[in-house]
């Protein structure tokens, strides 16, 4: 299995959620649960340098 090719875009066309470490945008989901006050939190991993980071979300 190979290492999926990282693509950064120019600052001005960046958008949506990046890795911290590398800032590449592959990112999947690695679990999901109930966050507090009815939103979710979910387990993210980059593809490329395997960094994970915690995000919530909740509906606006």
């Amino acid at each position: 299995m190979s290492t999926p090719k990282r693509t950064v875009p120019k600052p001005e066309e960046q958008r949506g959620l990046r890795c911290p470490a590398c800032g590449c945008a592959d990112l999947r989901v690695v679990y999901t649960r109930p966050g507090r006050g009815g939103g979710v939190r979910r387990r993210r991993e980059c593809r490329y340098c395997g960094h994970r980071i915690t995000t919530s979300e909740r509906a606006q």
